[in-house]
């Protein structure tokens, strides 16, 4: 499949799907009131979607790859709050694991683009 625009890009699709599981997750009772974190995850999650697009409209690979960077250790930063979150009781196990995963997938697809752009 060609990639004509960043919504064709697997890692996009993924951390967009990420950033509606954090805010579905930050809307819970408890989440919702602890602001600092609420908008550190929110902001965190969005900066993944956005650095993927963001990079996708430079014109070389190195620029691009830059942004996939960014991409990847904003997808970190999700998977460290979550921790928080978990610890202070705003989500339960199952909640964190499957963000979580859905964090570490991302990575993944973000890690393989890069070495696919490195070529």
């Amino acid at each position: 499949m060609k990639i004509e625009k960043f919504e064709d890009i697997n890692a996009w699709q993924k951390a967009r799907i990420l950033t509606k599981q954090v805010y579905r997750l930050t809307r819970k009772a408890k989440f919702s009131k602890d602001f600092g974190l609420k908008d550190q995850i929110q902001r965190a999650a969005v900066s993944i979607m956005s650095n993927i697009a963001e990079g996708f409209d430079s014109n070389r690979n190195k620029e691009f790859t830059k942004f996939l960077e960014y991409a990847k250790r904003s997808a970190s930063e999700v998977q460290s709050e979550l921790y928080v979150a978990l610890d202070q009781n705003y989500i339960n196990q199952k909640e964190f694991t499957s963000c979580y995963e859905q964090a570490e997938e991302g990575k993944r697809l973000i890690v393989g683009f890069i070495k696919y752009l490195s070529k």
